[in-house]
């Protein structure tokens, strides 16, 4: 059986402690970098969000081009329609009043659809820097002929 002395030195000791001396200094560093870790989270987020919402909106453009050329009498009204049918409601309130239509009127003629979706990507200020903000207008179109 070990000495009392022996077992003061055995590496138990910091297990009954519960941290070593390398720990408060691995907790320090993991505080320095961790407000990049949640930057960079919330940036790949916010940009992911945009890139999701160009890609609703330019598939919309292009299934409200196609209903305009099938439905030639209609063309601009079947497009809004396939339009709001193909986007969510809260993407189809902003979008709403942002939709162009130009229609030909022979076979052959082109049909066109532009569709300007207003972004924001909103990053979080850390260490005394300011919050970023990108604002714009995400556009998008898609042209067809008539049939």
């Amino acid at each position: 059986m070990p000495s009392k002395a022996e077992m003061n030195q055995s590496p138990y000791i910091h297990a009954r402690s519960g941290l070593s001396a390398d720990d408060g200094q691995s907790i320090v560093e993991f505080a320095f970098v961790m407000p990049f870790l949640v930057f960079l989270l919330l940036a790949i987020t916010q940009f992911g969000l945009a890139f999701r919402n160009y890609l609703s909106i330019t598939d919309a453009a292009r299934v409200g081009a196609r209903a305009a050329v099938v439905n030639r009498a209609t063309a601009c009204t079947s497009a809004r329609t396939a339009i709001q049918n193909t986007v969510s409601s809260e993407q189809w309130s902003v979008i709403s009043g942002r939709i162009t239509c130009t229609a030909g009127t022979n076979t052959g003629d082109p049909v066109t659809i532009s569709i300007t979706y207003p972004f924001s990507i909103g990053l979080p200020g850390f260490f005394g820097l300011p919050a970023m903000a990108i604002t714009g207008n995400m556009p998008a179109s898609a042209k067809e002929r008539l049939e």
